[in-house]
């Protein structure tokens, strides 16, 4: 599950979306006013502006035949875009995340990732933070690698395959194969894992080709001091490394086309 090696530079990486969200104790004057200040903090990097109201699922308690559905009213989340759009920062009264599809290194996100956080912990100053998480979603192409004649068990590690992983098995047989699993994993983590070939949309288009999707959330539970913030982030960071490189065969690793880190 875990592969220990010399961390690389994807020049061909699959990545759809890295998401980095922490939250946070309730802060309600997010949801009461809107975040001029913690703007004016980041509009440089982040001039674009947009929001809108989240309407979350009713909550169900009770024993069966006795259950109690509450409605929950809806969430403002305040969204602030790079120029060109491929960077956002959204904030609500219980998380801030940062996301882009243009993943390069851990080091250049981590920069932006210490400029939003800081902004954001002088203008509210949060008690600490709940859950600290990063997660990485690909989506491997087997025509963009040029492998489309590469069976899914010669590029994914049996683990992730299921019935897939079998040798005798016909993969378009297949109307559906995925795991979901959450796990203990090392360092004070926990791992959220989808795993299994699917589609994706492009631009609300349905992509045709189907590709196999490696959806990695990685994240620490409990109250994490604020100065342990980026302790908690670079720890999350190595365990989604770790178990990245652990899903893929050398072959799929090839075909990315690595180059060492400087």
């Amino acid at each position: 599950m875990f592969f220990d090696c010399e961390r690389v530079l994807y020049r061909r990486r699959q990545l759809l979306d890295v998401v980095c969200q922490l939250r946070f104790p309730t802060i309600l004057s997010i949801e009461t006013k809107k975040p001029a200040d913690f703007q004016e903090k980041i509009r440089a990097s982040f001039p674009r502006y947009a929001s809108h109201e989240e309407f979350l699922q009713p909550k169900v308690t009770g024993r069966p035949g006795a259950m109690k559905v509450t409605e929950q009213a809806a969430v403002t989340n305040h969204q602030f875009l790079s120029a060109s759009g491929d960077w956002s920062v959204n904030l609500t009264k219980d998380f801030i995340a940062l996301t882009t599809p243009n993943y390069t290194r851990w080091e250049d996100f981590a920069a932006k990732l210490d400029q939003v956080l800081a902004a954001f912990i002088e203008v509210y100053n949060p008690a600490f933070f709940e859950r600290v998480g990063l997660r990485y979603i690909n989506a491997f192409s087997r025509q963009a690698l040029d492998i489309e004649d590469i069976p899914f068990n010669q590029l994914i590690q049996p683990a992730y395959l299921g019935l897939l992983g079998d040798d005798d098995v016909n993969e378009r047989s297949f109307a559906r194969s995925t795991q979901d699993v959450e796990v203990s994993i090392p360092g004070g983590c926990r791992l959220k894992l989808h795993a299994g070939p699917g589609m994706v949309k492009k631009n609300n288009v349905e992509d045709k080709e189907v590709k196999f999707i490696l959806d990695n959330d990685i994240f620490m539970m409990g109250n994490v001091p604020i100065a342990h913030a980026a302790a908690a982030l670079n720890t999350v960071h190595i365990q989604a490394d770790r178990i990245f490189r652990g899903a893929i065969t050398q072959r799929l690793h090839e075909a990315m086309d690595p180059e060492p880190l400087d």
